[in-house]
């Protein structure tokens, strides 16, 4: 049941995370769109009339942080992320075993912090009330809200990761699922 709650979580935030690509691609699609209408009605007219979507190179940046994210525990789980197997690859299981949790341990830790700072950095813009530079302010604390909870998903994976570890199971990205401990 936990699994499949985590499972769920996982793949929730990455599906959220392509809403937010999709959403960078309707929106610079869209301003395309009104570049060249804009460049057509410049041609028969000769005069543009300057269709814009305001803000929306900003708009984009703010998904493109927010997918980028929200995608790290589902790319985590997945084994998307950049691993150096060079090395570790050749180790017998002991050793493997011993950095693979020394290795996630650490990126525990600094994901931890990262998320209760960025928690702290959310809470004081509200308190604030910060809002972003450009046509259309938005609050930056919710601007700040989808990589708070992509970080905050990524630390729970883990954690998750290192129990599974200390579990003796495989690492997740190892898509081998066998026991490290009975070997």
């Amino acid at each position: 049941m936990l699994r499949r709650s985590l499972d769920f979580i996982y793949r929730a935030a990455g599906g959220l995370a392509a809403l937010f690509i999709l959403a960078i691609v309707v929106l610079v699609f869209a301003q395309v769109g009104l570049n060249l209408a804009d460049k057509i009605w410049a041609a028969l007219t000769g005069q543009g009339v300057g269709l814009t979507i305001p803000s929306y190179a900003d708009f984009t940046g703010f998904f493109l942080a927010a997918s980028s994210f929200l995608a790290l525990a589902y790319a985590l789980r997945a084994g998307g992320h950049i691993r150096v197997t060079l090395l570790i690859g050749r180790m017998p299981n002991g050793p493997r075993r011993l950095t693979e949790i020394c290795v996630v341990t650490i990126a525990l830790a600094m994901s931890a912090y990262a998320t209760w700072y960025l928690g702290l950095l959310v809470l004081e813009s509200l308190e604030y009330s910060d809002r972003s530079p450009g046509m259309v302010s938005v609050p930056l604390w919710i601007v700040q809200m989808p990589v708070l909870l992509g970080l905050a998903i990524l630390t729970l994976a883990l954690i998750d990761e290192l129990v599974g570890l200390l579990a003796g199971r495989a690492p997740s990205w190892d898509g081998k699922g066998e026991n490290l401990l009975s070997e």
